[in-house]
């Protein structure tokens, strides 16, 4: 019996022990990432209940400040300022204001075929690399960071089948909203959900990297595809100390607990609806529905890509008088990009705030928050109630194309309409 993609790097990361589902492993950690929504409690217990205070490997250990960047207040500024101390302490490596802990994790440091422990729900974004990334909680992500192992019990794995292209005006984003959309937020519970199909092969890392960040959104433990060539040209392109990875494949007889399919050509652009992320439905459907605030950016749709299709659809135009359009690209490499490609100049012209790179409104703290009452329009990765305000605001979910096309509106609508 042959094994999937993720019990092929887990059986990797537990010094090749053959692992199968439902299996308890001790596995090498290859990476460990925090951020400064939770990497103060991690130093916390660290500096007063470990007895040996060594860190297992400083330079596969990484911290970032993305979550309140810049600081919103002195409680967030002394979170930064504990996180720069331990760091120049320890000699780990530490990233303030150059983006969302994800975009730097995948252009800098996660290599194909490795686990990797990070203190976010979204570690699952880096199975877009062929890596294994789980979200862990600080005590979980001290352990790792002190031992250099994680122990976890092996995921069964769901095969998810795509085939066909995705037609214009429709996005990865509308992919993965759908998929959740038929088999719930919990529909992947504890599950690896492995993407596979012809069409992945057509998929650009932007594609690959939604698919996967948005698996925890369905309940997964991870996402994961196999990395191809799309991959290898990414990591030459972005790494100037660029080492080959392990490219791992799923056995052809492996054993998945259930297979789905998809067909791109059926897929519409779609809304997640409030409050919940499995509340999808077609743009059409709510067409019309006026909002306040609309926001491009976050982990699963704040690169390049996106900054492009917003700036096609609103070079030229204007956002509607009574909406606030907040742009923030996922890191300082995309935000020097955009200002190369002039996308900048373009969407600034149109009337959005370009923010600093950050977890920004998604997040709902530092930036872009809603008022009672008020509808955002966004391409974050949550819609919970108080996500990004007041209980009583909303939160619609979309691609950055829906947001785009609906500011210049003032009411939501199918992008088709515009591009």
């Amino acid at each position: 019996m042959g094994m999937t993609l993720g019990e092929k790097i887990l059986c990797r990361a537990s010094n090749n022990q053959k692992v199968t589902a439902g299996q308890i492993v001790t596995a090498n950690v290859d990476l460990c990432m925090s951020n400064d929504g939770t990497s103060h409690i991690t130093i916390n217990m660290f500096e007063n209940q470990i007895k040996h205070k060594v860190i297992h490997n400083p330079d596969n250990t990484i911290f970032i400040a993305d979550h309140f960047m810049p600081s919103d207040s002195v409680e967030t500024a002394n979170i930064h300022k504990i996180m720069r101390d331990f760091t120049n302490k320890y000699q780990i490596k530490f990233h303030e204001g150059d983006g969302v802990c994800h975009q730097i994790m995948i252009e800098s440091y996660v290599q194909p075929g490795t686990l990797v422990a990070g203190a976010d729900s979204h570690t699952c974004s880096y199975g877009a690399l062929g890596a294994f990334g789980i979200g862990v909680g600080s005590t979980d992500f001290l352990y790792a960071m002190v031992t250099g192992t994680t122990w976890l019990m092996v995921p069964e794995s769901i095969k998810i089948k795509l085939k066909g292209n995705l037609k214009k005006g429709v996005f990865a984003r509308d992919l993965m909203l759908s998929i959740i959309g038929e088999i719930g937020a919990n529909g992947a519970n504890y599950k690896i959900m492995e993407f596979s199909g012809e069409a992945v092969d057509n998929f650009s890392m932007n594609d690959r990297i939604v698919l996967c960040n948005l698996a925890i959104e369905a309940g997964a433990k991870t996402g994961l595809m196999e990395p191809n060539q799309v991959v290898e040209d990414y990591l030459k392109n972005n790494r100037t100390d660029y080492r080959e990875g392990v490219y791992l494949k799923a056995d052809e007889d492996g054993v998945y607990c259930k297979e789905l399919s998809y067909n791109l050509d059926e897929i519409v652009p779609v809304i997640a609806r409030p409050h919940c992320i499995d509340d999808v439905v077609p743009v059409s459907e709510c067409e019309g529905i006026k909002f306040h605030q609309g926001f491009i950016g976050s982990c699963s749709n704040g690169r390049i890509e996106e900054l492009r299709v917003a700036a096609s659809i609103l070079k030229g135009k204007k956002v509607a008088k009574d909406v606030r359009l907040i742009i923030t690209p996922a890191s300082n490499k995309v935000y020097l990009q955009a200002l190369k490609e002039g996308l900048i100049n373009i969407l600034s012209e149109a009337g959005a705030m370009i923010m600093n790179p950050n977890c920004s409104v998604c997040w709902g703290s530092c930036q872009g928050v809603i008022g009672e009452n008020e509808v955002l329009l966004s391409t974050g990765t949550r819609n919970f109630k108080g996500r990004c305000g007041p209980a009583s605001s909303k939160v619609y979910l979309s691609s950055a194309a829906t947001v785009a096309a609906s500011a210049i509106r003032g009411e939501i609508c199918d992008p088709r309409e515009v591009l």
